[in-house]
């Protein structure tokens, strides 16, 4: 009994005391708004057509399925090409912001706001990486993400480094200035009807709005520590209570898709992989496809191989050696998956999606190497800029000059 007490207190603590997976939620955080981003630049020349007026789903059935479903979108606020070009760049905005870790707090609220915005106004746009993008898009406003590898994170040392040398750190006034804007937003879009509907994303909005402000109040007012400890410990299990249903989902994902597959005719005789590898929607490099398919054997291991993977990464995760091989190979099929499906959004979306099961060990060390790489380019650079000085004339208060003279 004083074990499995023991083991139910060292748990708690775990759980309260700090937030779990820095790294892994830095990844999530990197890998998905890189996702987003990319694939809005790639489509904005297309954009108009894939969520704006000129799409064949158009502002009226879009007002219909909203109606329907009441699901979140800002794009039904006001009709009208500047409106959605605005919504565009603040998802374009956004997903740089969160990229970088700047105020990681309001940017993945703000991100997922972005997120929902363009893809419930026009559903059907899509390969499959926007269903993993949706559902993590909202999981990641209840994270901590910007703990490291974040201009968050640099601001935080810097300020704890001036501390210690005694130096005066200037009061935040980008915060509480984000606050007050966005918060006027939302009650201004609540006043106004707007956010009628489900009440997922509103009720989201309206927590982390007062939240923000009690954060900020009990940080910079609170005469002892004990409320901030308390915000911490909330804010901790919030944190990985999140992260919990990240690695859950990513689970749910592969095992639905792995039992799926079991039950199809095709991913039984082994051959399912070969008809996609011909069909000219998923051909972009055709030479590849008849390479990856010219042997029977291949396309056998290949079909079967996938379901395995699939269906037995969840009962993995608690031997860490064979999750590690397995997560590295499904890692590599999605990457096949990105050049010889051309399908590259939707497998970035599920590497960032696995991300959440790499070793921490692994992800510190790409962070060295990601840091010395950018020592070492800064160096360049910095050397670079530095004006070559010419050789200093040779007089007789320069001893070294006057030797070299004399013995030529």
């Amino acid at each position: 009994m004083n074990r499995f007490a023991l083991a139910v207190s060292s748990a708690i603590a775990r759980v309260t005391e700090s937030a779990l997976g820095p790294y892994q939620t830095a990844v999530i955080r990197i890998g998905f708004s890189a996702t987003w981003l990319l694939f809005l630049l790639r489509e904005f020349p297309h954009r108009q057509e894939l969520y704006g007026p000129d799409g064949p789903w158009d502002f009226d059935l879009a007002q219909q399925l909203i109606g329907t479903n009441g699901s979140f979108t800002a794009l039904m606020w006001f009709g009208g090409g500047i409106w959605f070009e605005t919504v565009y760049l603040f998802a374009v905005l956004t997903g740089v912001l969160l990229l970088v870790g700047w105020r990681t707090r309001a940017m993945s609220v703000l991100f997922m706001v972005g997120v929902l915005s363009l893809q419930n106004r026009s559903i059907f746009m899509g390969d499959g990486g926007d269903n993993v993008l949706h559902l993590m898009c909202v999981y990641l406003v209840f994270t901590r993400c910007g703990q490291v590898w974040s201009l968050d994170e640099r601001r935080a040392r810097r300020a704890r480094e001036a501390r210690a040398r005694g130096e005066r750190v200037a009061p935040d006034r980008v915060g509480p200035a984000l606050w007050s804007v966005f918060g006027f937003v939302l009650v201004a879009v609540t006043a106004a009807g707007r956010l009628d509907g489900d009440l997922t994303v509103p009720l989201i909005l309206w927590i982390s709005w007062p939240a923000a402000a009690v954060w900020w109040i009990v940080g910079r007012r609170a005469r002892t520590a004990e409320p901030r400890i308390l915000l911490d410990v909330i804010g901790n299990v919030v944190h990985n209570g999140a992260l919990l249903v990240i690695m859950a989902e990513a689970c749910l994902i592969y095992a639905t898709a792995g039992w799926y597959k079991i039950q199809g005719s095709r991913w039984q005789d082994g051959t399912a992989v070969y008809y996609p590898l011909h069909l000219d929607y998923f051909s972009p490099w055709p030479a590849l496809a008849d390479v990856l398919t010219s042997s029977g054997t291949m396309i056998m291991l290949i079909t079967y191989g996938t379901v395995l993977v699939q269906v037995a990464f969840p009962f993995t995760l608690f031997n860490r050696r064979v999750k590690n091989v397995l997560l590295a190979a499904m890692i590599t099929e999605h990457a096949v998956i990105a050049v010889v499906l051309g399908l590259p959004f939707f497998s970035l979306a599920m590497i960032a999606a696995d991300a959440v099961f790499l070793p921490t060990s692994f992800l510190r060390r790409l962070g060295d190497l990601a840091a010395r790489a950018r020592g070492r380019l800064a160096g360049l650079v910095r050397r670079g800029d530095d004006p070559v000085k010419p050789p200093a004339p040779r007089s007789p208060e320069n001893p070294e000059h006057a030797h070299v003279g004399s013995s030529a």
